[in-house]
Order: structure tokens, then C-alpha cells, then sequence
């Protein structure tokens, strides 16, 4: 098993204005040091490499960042670490404060890379039911052979 995530985001203004002009300087570093990771498997981008050009929720001014991981502990690691965390740390200076839920995480199986329709059910699924093996957080964990035998047909929505 593998762990999937996705964390979306409302720019103050398009990727192209001078308000955006730190955070879009700084998104081929820190991809670059994603793709490097000890643990990082794969993520969400178009043809060109862009992922800020991919669009769900039916908003097309969201972000929306997807990636795959080897486990919990090693997205843990790139995230809270290293060139995201500086990123991470200024986000109020680019982003909407988000009211609802706007990063959800859930275990896929190995070789299996996530649609946007499937992170779309998970994030919805997590902002109706709260953190549960079909969708959860990292505050609220689950195992992914305990998500697995929870669930039953947990690849249901894929």
C-alpha cells in the first residue's frame, strides 16, 4: 500500500499576478525536492510538468497539489521539512484562509497513481464524515491494512 495526498489551495490571485510572484519562485525547488524524496513515489502534473494548470472542484482558480507516497512517515518528512516547510509557513501570504477541509490523505495500492475524481470523493468524503480509514489526515491516521479490512471494498469511489 501506498499513500495518497492531495491539499488544495484558493491563490489571493492568478499564478500570473506580481502578489503570487514568491510562491510561483519557489515551486521548482520544492518539486524538485519532492521528486528527490526518500519515499516519494509520484505526483499530480501535466504533460509539461506544470501542476498548477491542473483543475478540480469545478473552480478553476484552486491549486490543487496530488502526489503518492511509500508511507505516512515519509510525506511527514518532505512536508513538515526542508524547502515546503518554508513555503508552508508563508502560506496566508498567498492563499484564502479555507473553512472546510483542504488536505486529505488515503491509502491506494502499489502502482496505483489517483485521479482527481477519486481526490475529489476522499476530500468530500472526509469533510462529511470527519477522518475515517476511507479518508483521514495526519492528526488522525489510519494504518493501511486496518483502512483496507475497515472499508471492505476499499477502492470503492476509484
Amino acid at each position: 500500500m501506498h499513500l495518497a495526498q492531495l491539499n488544495i489551495g484558493l491563490p489571493i490571485a492568478p499564478v500570473t499576478e506580481p502578489e503570487l510572484a514568491g510562491f510561483v519562485a519557489g515551486l521548482e525547488s520544492v518539486n524538485a525536492e519532492a521528486d528527490a524524496a526518500p519515499g516519494f513515489v509520484w505526483r499530480l502534473q501535466t504533460e509539461d510538468g506544470d501542476a498548477t494548470a491542473v483543475r478540480a472542484f469545478g473552480d478553476d482558480r484552486l491549486l490543487v497539489n496530488m502526489s503518492v507516497w511509500t508511507s505516512i512517515e515519509a510525506l511527514g518528512d518532505y512536508v513538515y521539512n526542508g524547502l515546503h516547510r518554508a513555503i508552508m509557513v508563508r502560506r496566508r501570504e498567498w492563499f484564502v484562509p479555507m473553512r472546510e477541509a483542504f488536505q486529505v490523505l488515503w491509502w491506494v495500492p502499489e502502482g496505483h497513481f489517483p485521479t482527481v475524481a477519486e481526490a475529489e470523493d476522499r476530500l468530500a468524503h472526509l469533510r462529511e464524515h470527519g477522518p475515517t480509514p476511507y479518508a483521514f489526515t495526519f492528526r488522525r491516521p489510519f494504518d493501511g491494512d486496518v483502512a483496507a479490512a475497515a472499508t471492505g471494498d476499499w477502492m470503492c469511489g476509484v
